[in-house]
C-alpha cells in the first residue's frame, strides 16, 4: 500500500507540538512498518534541510515539488489541483495537521487534529494566524475525511461537539514521549556543564514553550513575584524558555515591571537537544497553559524525573491524571501557593517524581504508531 503523507510543516523547521508529532510519529512508523510504502510531501521554497533520518529509509521517499506553498494552497484550495493521490497513486493520504492538500476520489483520507483552540479561543491568535485558520476550510475537511485521529479524548469529544463529525470515523490515539527525556544521573557532568554554559547554577522553575497569550505566562510571572517574597524561597530564579510567539511584548512588559527582573530569565529558542538538560536541571516546572489538545512539555518533564503543576483546563485532567497537582489558570494565587506547596515539602515533591515518572512512561511513540497504522489501514 501507498501512503501519501503530508510533511510540507516540518520545512518551517519548527520546534510546535505538531511538528514534534510529525516527526516523532513518522520515525516510529517507518521503524515499525516495513511492508507499506511512504510518499513524504515536503515542498516549498524553505532552505530547511529534508529530514535526513526519514530520508534514509528504505521505505519512504520524500517528494519536494520545490513550489511555493502558498501558491500551493491556493490551487489546492480553490482549483482542487493537484490531485496528489492521482499523480502518485496514493492508496491514503494521511494529513499529520489539517493543511490543505489536493485530492481526487482515489486514495482514502485520515487527518489528525490536535485541538480546536482556534475556534475557542480566537483572542489567542493573530489576524493573520485566523485568516490562515479560516482558509484551510477545517470543517469542510473534517467532514470529508474518511478517519480522524484525535490527540486525546477531549480533542475527540470536542471535534463531535464542535464540528459535528461522526463519532464512528474519529479515534483516540495518544502521542508518545521521547526516550530522550529521562533523568540525567549527578555524576553526569554533561548536566553541569549545560548548566554552566547557560549560567543557570541557581534553584531555577522552568516554562518552556512558545511566548504567548495562550501559555498564561503572565500568571508564571506573577506567581513567581509571590514566591520570592517568601524567606525560604528568595533565591528562586524563573526561566522561560521558547520562542517568541504572538503578543509576547506583553509578556516582557509584565517580566520588566518585576521587582525580582533581575531574575527572571528569558532563555529564548530551545534547541531540540537542550530541552532534557532543561527540565533535569529545573527544581520544578510550570505550565498554567489556557487549552491544550495533548500537551508534550509536561509530560517531557516528568519522563526527566522534575515535579510538575499545570492547569485544570482542556486536555490535562485526561493526560496528566493524578501525577501532578492542577491549579485554575485564572488564579495567580492559586500557582504561587502550589508551587511553594512542592518547593517546600519535600516529601510531595518525591512522590510527585515517582508518579510523573509512571505517568510519563505510559506515552509510548511506538504504541502511537502501532494503533496509527491500524487506522490507516483500509
Amino acid at each position: 500500500m501507498r501512503i501519501l503523507v503530508d510533511i510540507r510543516l516540518l520545512s518551517k523547521g519548527g520546534t510546535s507540538g505538531i511538528e514534534e508529532y510529525t516527526r516523532s510519529l513518522l520515525g516510529a512508523l517507518l521503524e515499525i512498518d516495513r511492508k507499506n510504502e511512504y510518499l513524504l510531501f515536503y515542498n516549498g521554497f524553505s532552505k530547511i534541510a529534508e529530514p535526513i533520518d526519514l530520508k534514509k529509509n528504505p521505505n519512504a521517499e520524500i517528494v519536494n515539488w520545490k513550489i511555493p506553498n502558498k501558491l500551493f494552497d491556493f490551487s489546492a484550495r480553490f482549483l482542487n489541483r493537484p490531485k496528489l493521490d492521482d499523480r502518485f497513486g496514493a492508496d491514503v493520504v494521511f494529513s499529520p495537521h489539517f493543511n490543505i492538500l489536493g485530492a481526487g476520489k482515489r486514495a482514502k483520507r485520515v487527518i489528525t487534529f490536535h485541538d480546536l483552540s482556534f475556534i475557542h479561543h480566537p483572542d489567542f491568535f493573530s489576524r493573520r494566524r485566523r485568516l490562515w485558520h479560516k482558509l484551510q476550510d477545517y470543517k469542510r475537511r473534517a467532514l470529508e475525511a474518511d478517519r480522524i485521529i484525535a490527540v486525546s479524548d477531549f480533542t475527540r469529544s470536542d471535534l463531535i461537539r464542535t464540528l459535528g463529525v461522526s463519532p464512528e470515523k474519529t479515534r483516540t490515539i495518544y502521542s508518545g514521549v521521547s526516550g530522550s527525556f529521562r533523568p540525567i544521573a549527578a555524576a553526569d557532568g554533561t548536566l553541569q556543564e549545560f548548566l554552566n554554559r547557560k549560567k543557570l547554577a541557581a534553584p531555577y522553575l522552568l516554562y518552556l514553550g512558545t511566548i504567548e497569550p495562550r501559555k498564561n505566562i503572565i500568571a508564571v510571572i506573577r506567581a513567581f513575584n509571590e514566591i520570592k517574597g517568601d524567606s525560604r524561597l528568595s533565591d528562586r530564579k524563573l526561566v522561560l524558555a521558547g520562542g517568541r510567539g504572538w503578543l509576547y511584548k506583553e509578556v516582557l512588559k509584565t517580566a520588566e515591571r518585576s521587582p525580582y527582573r533581575n531574575d527572571i530569565l528569558f532563555f529564548g529558542r530551545v534547541e531540540p537537544e537542550e530541552r532534557k538538560f532543561l527540565y533535569n536541571g529545573a527544581e520544578i516546572f510550570v505550565y498554567p497553559s489556557f487549552f491544550e489538545g495533548f500537551g508534550f512539555p509536561p509530560l517531557e518533564a516528568m519522563a526527566c524525573g522534575t515535579p510538575v503543576v499545570v492547569s485544570n483546563r482542556s486536555s490535562f485532567p485526561e493526560i496528566i491524571g493524578d501525577s501532578a497537582p492542577m491549579i485554575d489558570p485564572w488564579r495567580a494565587g492559586e500557582l504561587s501557593a502550589m508551587i511553594k506547596s512542592v518547593l517546600l515539602n519535600g516529601e510531595l515533591r518525591r512522590a510527585l517524581v515517582v508518579a510523573g515518572l509512571r505517568n510519563a512512561a505510559g506515552f509510548d511513540w511506538k504504541k502511537t504508531a502501532r494503533e496509527t497504522l491500524e487506522t490507516l489501514m483500509f
